[in-house]
């Protein structure tokens, strides 16, 4: 049985998704646009600060910076192998999959919307330490502050980039739910080192999908999701 908070968060994101889409109707192409902008600085800051808290710390009362092998590392084997399994092909292949069943086909940003969305509501600790709690504590605390979030910002996504925000519902229902129902396999891997290095890769991801929204470049990070267990699995090598 999936747990509550992954309910929680996925009616969020639904119900997000659909005040958006409501709000959408009443504004311009150039407005739409500058949401769109904003939700993808408001994206930057909020990867930023994630990252800055796992790559510098003060000693001595001087800022000092670190993980940069650790960064260059997950994301360039990460990276090579999501490239060579080709995942972003399959996150589009199931997003226009799903712009036909839901009648969506007409429009063209459904897949570019449903992609984004979901790397932005599916990578980070939250979800994934979230979801363990709720498995093996009952506590869904974690993924009820995250429902905020996500509701705030699929919300406004959702009214620039159209309905197929909404459906980034989905993989995190399968997501958070999966995670919940293994939780007392997963939990024993996740220690304080691996969830530290998890949560400053899961975060430079998260500014990649910042960059695309703001429309500077298209970067492919479906394919550098397997960065994120490349950095849980370096937290248990002996050096």
């Amino acid at each position: 049985m999936f747990g509550i908070g992954t309910l929680i968060n996925t009616l969020a994101i639904i119900i997000g998704g659909l005040f958006g889409s409501i709000v959408s109707k009443v504004l311009n192409e150039g407005q739409r646009e500058s949401l769109i902008k904003a939700c993808g600085i408001s994206v930057l800051f909020i990867a930023i600060a994630g990252a800055m808290e796992g790559m510098l710390k003060i000693e001595e009362g001087s800022v000092m910076s670190g993980q940069s092998m650790l960064v260059v590392l997950c994301l360039a084997i990460g990276t090579l192998i999501g490239e060579l399994i080709g995942i972003e092909n399959y996150f589009i292949r199931f997003g226009e999959w799903l712009k036909r069943e839901s009648g969506n086909s007409k429009d063209q940003a459904f897949v570019g919307g449903f992609v984004n969305a979901s790397l932005t509501v599916c990578i980070g600790a939250m979800a994934i330490v979230g979801a363990i709690q709720d498995g093996i504590l009952s506590d869904y605390s974690t993924l009820a502050v995250k429902s905020v979030l996500d509701f705030i910002i699929i919300a406004i996504m959702t009214t620039g980039l159209g309905k197929g925000c909404i459906f980034s519902a989905i993989p995190v229902f399968f997501f958070e739910g999966g995670i919940t129902l293994l939780a007392k396999l997963i939990s024993p891997l996740l220690n304080a080192l691996s969830l530290s290095y998890l949560s400053l890769i899961g975060s430079i991801l998260i500014f990649c999908v910042g960059i695309n929204l703001l429309e500077q470049r298209k970067i492919r990070v479906a394919n550098m999701l397997p960065a994120v267990i490349i950095a849980v699995i370096v937290a248990y090598l002996p050096f």
